[in-house]
């Protein structure tokens, strides 16, 4: 019978397996106690009385630079930043000066919660390449797409076509997590598409696979929904030639939904169908 609470302090078994409860929830930054409108005007200055005729006048500092924006935040002028992420890529020749731009860009806010740069991973080489949204906790972490859940889930769709990681080329819209996995804001992503299209015409791939709704709608300039888009080839333009793309479910979706890797099926075999018509 319970008289009270226990005042004993939780174990550290017990300690451990809550924090790991709140990792896979996504969960990983601490909060305060109090809310914090972070997009709310500052408080205005107190008004300062102007010195009288006969002070000594005070030289006073320059005023700081603006700080950057804050991370979700919409940047002060979003035009600008799109294009000089349009410049950045542009100038970048390989994939490594492409990487070492992403590295040294500032316009996009996420690089300042994101631990990685999630760049690339797979073959760059490879006949095929596979675009998601953004990084999650275990990519961050590793600075590498796809290595968590999700992408323990897509190495089996591969090798349910004979093909490995080292087969296929894999990158993301977004190369830096958002905090706590939230989606990435409209600015985020629109600074960010450059690079990415940058890169798959660096890559050069026969075929481009987009992983879920929002690759599709970023890269396919579509808004049809993913159930009714998947399966369908669509052509891209990769700034050198025509290629065929394809859009199919997320990997993270299929953990949340298993009934539906039977569509993913169809979409891997159309896709191996595919590959045997391509040139190499």
């Amino acid at each position: 019978m319970l008289t009270g609470s226990d005042p004993s302090p939780p174990s550290a078994e017990a300690l451990a397996a809550l924090l790991e409860w709140y990792r896979d929830a996504g969960v990983d930054l601490a909060i305060d106690e109090f809310a914090i409108d972070r997009f709310a005007a500052p408080p205005p200055a107190a008004p300062v009385a102007a010195p009288s005729p006969v002070e000594t006048p005070i030289h006073r500092a320059a005023p700081p630079a603006l700080a950057p924006t804050a991370p979700g935040a919409v940047p002060a002028n979003p035009a600008a930043e799109v294009e000089a992420a349009r410049v950045a890529a542009a100038s970048a020749e390989t994939l490594d000066a492409l990487r070492e731009a992403l590295a040294r860009f500032e316009g996009c806010s996420l690089r300042l919660t994101a631990r990685s740069l999630v760049f690339a991973g797979g073959n760059p080489t490879a006949r095929i390449m596979l675009v998601g949204e953004a990084p999650g906790r275990e990519e961050d972490l590793q600075g590498v797409p796809f290595v968590g859940r999700s992408g323990q889930l897509l190495d089996r769709m591969l090798a349910a076509i004979g093909l490995a990681r080292q087969d296929v080329y894999i990158a993301n819209v977004v190369p830096w997590r958002p905090p706590g996995n939230r989606t990435p804001t409209p600015e985020e992503t629109a600074i960010c598409r450059p690079f990415i299209r940058r890169q798959i015409e660096l890559v050069d791939p026969d075929v481009l696979i987009c992983l879920g709704g929002a690759a599709a709608k970023e890269l396919l300039d579509t808004r049809e929904g993913i159930l009714r888009l998947r399966g369908q080839w669509l052509a891209y333009d990769t700034g050198k030639r025509q290629i065929r793309a394809m859009a199919t479910l997320h990997p993270a979706y299929l953990l949340r939904q298993p009934l539906q890797k039977r569509l993913v099926w169809r979409d891997l075999l159309a896709l191996k169908a595919a590959l045997s018509q391509e040139p190499h």
